[in-house]
């Protein structure tokens, strides 16, 4: 029997949502001991899987995987999956990149020499269905010794100083940190007495699979309607709005209901004989005030609740468990330098904030007003021209993403360019071990010298590149971002600062 006092993990995680799987992997991968909370018993869910559960990737969420080798599973299980089959966008002569508020930009309008800070060459996308994130997630999570529960939520807890007691319905359990990832109304938030605050409901949204009497009845694509907004691809998928300040959310559809507020938001005579599949949802846009409260974190939906137009909600939250697995694993060891775990919070709440004005913003394009029309029609305009086209692109794959780490190189805040190694290398593949990375392109000896004195935290790389954007050696947070850069003379005070301000202080001091 353990100890009274004996704390058995490092870190509970409350929730076992694609944000909860992958910061459990981040953990694990420094060594942390986890523990995993579901309160769902059933990982499988009809509405995880295609084609409801399809969702976009962002760069920055794509890079995240492929630095943690995570990329080529859930391509691969997602081709098994027909996924592109599913995406009924991506059935047209023209490759889309995205939308704002229904409005598609396409490849070929974008120009990425916009993005200087971004290796030239076209931009991969990737679509998966959230089972299959999930999945993914779950067994490397696993396979690096995490533990995970389901049927088993967090009913209560208390922190100290020192740790967190959680209470769950048959034990009481301890750790030193605890995360919330348990979603919108999430327990642990509201346990911690965390605000949440923001902009409630316009509009009731439906995601459906049907049985309709005429399919015919409605035209496919995306259609704004002097009462909402719908979505039709045959035989029976639809996406629709109903601007009713959210009144239906959290009722089960019913048929007779579905088929009503089609019809009304269509304007057509359209019979629905079937109702197979139904869930709703809305635009109220929330986000915690602080994501941390003493020894209790938040994380994805936890922290920030909007519409789920435009796909951002998911790479969100797969953001903050990057961002927050490094710094919190380094509080952990004792060896992060004062201040780390609060830059999580301040980096990452201003990203958040970001995204909900960006979902707003759509809400008020899609109203049923004349007003609102007329704006679209201003947006339409915009979207199509080369200039625009880039920037919805550059918000729309996260490419715009930045830190604010204070002055220095264009680069330092941005993702690090997957560089092109002559070692046959590349940048994201140094950093599968999830430490930080001093990637130098002359190989000098005073670099290896300075990534040595933080030896186990920063791995040294010399090898020149392909293409290294004027740069001459820069380096890496363990979750990709630039901290220093160097165009010059890259050994510096500049360097050294740098790297114990990520990494605390050297093995030498």
């Amino acid at each position: 029997m353990q100890a009274p006092d004996t704390i058995p993990y490092d870190v509970i995680i409350a929730g076992a949502s694609p944000v909860g799987l992958f910061l459990a992997c981040e953990l694990r991968l420094a060594g942390c001991s986890v523990l995993v909370l579901e309160k769902v018993q059933d990982a499988h869910a009809p509405l995880k899987s295609l084609p409801f559960g399809l969702r976009g990737l962002s760069v920055p969420t794509i890079e995240s995987f492929d630095r943690r080798g995570l990329l080529d599973s859930l391509k691969a299980r997602a081709a098994s999956r027909d996924t592109p089959a599913a995406a009924h966008w991506m059935q047209q002569q023209r490759r889309p990149g995205g939308h704002f508020a229904g409005i598609q930009f396409f490849h070929d309008q974008i120009d990425g020499t916009q993005w200087p800070y971004r290796l030239p060459g076209p931009i991969g996308s990737v679509a998966a269905d959230m089972a299959s994130i999930e999945s993914v997630l779950a067994i490397r999570a696993e396979t690096l010794g995490a533990e995970i529960r389901r049927g088993c939520g967090v009913e209560a807890f208390k922190h100290s100083i020192d740790g967190v007691t959680v209470e769950l319905a048959s034990e009481t359990v301890r750790c030193r940190w605890l995360v919330g990832c348990d979603g919108g109304r999430s327990s642990v938030r509201k346990a911690a007495g965390i605000g949440f605050i923001g902009t409630d409901p316009e509009f009731t949204g439906y995601s459906l699979q049907v049985e309709l009497a005429d399919p015919s009845t409605l035209k496919s694509g995306r259609h704004y309607t002097p009462s909402g907004m719908y979505t039709f691809a045959a035989p029976g998928t639809i996406a629709m709005v109903d601007f009713d300040g959210g009144a239906a959310h959290r009722t089960e559809p019913q048929r007779d209901h579905v088929e009503a507020v089609l019809r009304k938001v269509s304007g057509l005579d359209v019979t629905v004989t079937a109702l197979l599949l139904a869930t709703t949802w809305t635009d109220r846009a929330y986000q915690a005030t602080g994501y941390r409260a003493g020894r209790v974190l938040l994380a994805g939906d936890a922290a920030h609740v909007h519409s789920p137009l435009g796909g951002q909600g998911l790479n969100l939250g797969l953001g903050d468990a990057m961002n927050l697995g490094w710094k919190l694993a380094a509080t952990i060891r004792g060896d992060a330098p004062v201040g780390l775990l609060d830059s999580y919070s301040t980096e990452r709440h201003p990203v958040g904030a970001q995204i909900l004005d960006w979902s707003r913003a759509q809400v008020g394009l899609m109203r049923p007003s004349r007003s609102s029309r007329a704006l679209e029609a201003i947006v339409r305009d915009l979207i199509d021209t080369r200039d625009g086209a880039t920037y919805f692109a550059e918000r729309v794959w996260g490419v715009s993403l930045r830190y604010d780490l204070g002055g220095g190189h264009p680069l330092v805040g941005r993702t690090a360019p997957d560089f092109e190694l002559a070692d046959g290398t590349r940048l994201n593949e140094r950093l599968r071990t999830g430490q930080g990375l001093l990637l130098d392109f002359g190989a000098r000896s005073s670099l290896q010298a300075l990534a040595s004195r933080w030896s186990g935290r920063i791995n040294y790389a010399a090898s020149d590149a392909k293409d290294r954007l004027g740069v001459t050696a820069l380096l890496v947070r363990p979750d990709g971002v630039v901290a220093w850069a160097g165009e010059e003379i890259p050994v510096s005070a500049e360097a050294s600062q740098a790297a114990a301000r990520w990494f605390g202080e050297p093995d030498d001091s």
